[in-house]
């Protein structure tokens, strides 16, 4: 009886051993509020999931390092590897080392430069960002009644999202009901608030005069906005839009001094691509993109947005 009792044991044991997951998760930067909330929905949706384990780095920003992470997922044993790329020009090397060990593997949030060629058993999982740069611009076009001057800040280059959104900047701008917007100014920020306050305070110090910030992320808003307020600025005097609805995008808007931003669902997309690992893992069917919308945020509809974070 005990010997069977012990079997029986065993035989669970090892059932729920093999239904076990893990999944290797190689993010950009943990010091990054949107990618924070990302690699957290990631994580709390896991925790939901029978038998499933996330093992997540850092790459910090340093692309052999995150070469260097999926290597380890992969010599490890991972089922599934997730990757937030620190360079989007980079990914090629990595699917090919993903697929040359048989690993699914699943992109999120940055646009990886072989989206098109994908090997089997890879996809992407992120927001479509011909929508972000092209809402928020729409916004600040409508708020400037389509004439005045604009300065453009960039995200980090290596990133197909700030060449994207910075397109779709001068996409809208080019439309009729938009062209009488100037951009007077247009520098990368990576992606920094204190690299967006120091990139504001130099334009203001040269004497660069506009109407509009138009910021190829929260971030960076949130710094153009720090800078201002140091210059003395009135906020009432000046449009400033950004992407993402962070947190603290959130309450600058309600404080009254941020504009526009755009909702990326970072939940969403971590939910959606540790599913997409699962299922592409199990050898099941995964449309190569996978899309979650974004949605405008004004301060008219402010409330909806502040109750989802």
């Amino acid at each position: 009886m005990k010997k069977f009792v012990l079997g029986a044991a065993m035989a669970v044991m090892m059932s729920t051993a093999a239904h076990a997951e893990t999944i290797g998760v190689s993010m950009a930067l943990f010091d990054d509020n949107f990618l924070t909330v990302l690699r957290n929905g990631m994580s709390d949706y896991a925790k939901t999931l029978n038998g499933v384990e996330l093992q997540i780095e850092d790459a910090q920003n340093d692309v052999a390092k995150q070469q260097s992470q999926i290597q380890n997922f992969i010599a490890a044993g991972v089922d599934a590897i997730i990757v937030n790329p620190v360079d989007t020009d980079a990914t090629a090397a990595m699917s090919k080392i993903a697929a040359d060990a048989g690993i699914a593997l699943v992109y999120v949030n940055r646009e990886p430069v072989n989206v098109d060629t994908l090997p089997d058993k890879q996809a992407f999982v992120a927001s479509n960002e011909m929508e972000s740069g092209t809402l928020e611009t729409q916004e600040i076009c409508k708020i400037l009644g389509g004439k005045g001057k604009a300065v453009v800040m960039m995200g980090e280059l290596s990133n197909q999202a700030a060449r994207m959104r910075t397109k779709d900047v001068h996409d809208v701008l080019a439309t009729e009901q938009c062209k009488g917007i100037e951009i007077v100014e247009e520098q990368t920020a990576n992606w920094s608030r204190t690299q967006g306050a120091d990139l504001v305070t130099n334009w203001l110090s040269a004497g660069v005069e506009f109407d509009a910030v138009i910021s190829n992320n929260d971030e960076m808003a949130i710094g153009a906005i720090q800078a201002l307020k140091a210059a003395g600025r009135s906020m009432d005097s000046v449009v400033i839009g950004g992407v993402d609805a962070t947190q603290d995008a959130l309450a600058a808007m309600a404080a009254g001094d941020l504009d526009v931003t755009v909702f990326q669902n970072a939940a969403g997309q971590g939910q959606g691509s540790v599913d997409a690992a699962l299922k592409l893992a199990k050898g099941e069917p995964v449309e190569k993109k996978v899309y979650i919308p974004f949605e405008l945020v004004t301060k008219e509809n402010l409330d909806k947005y502040q109750a989802k974070n």
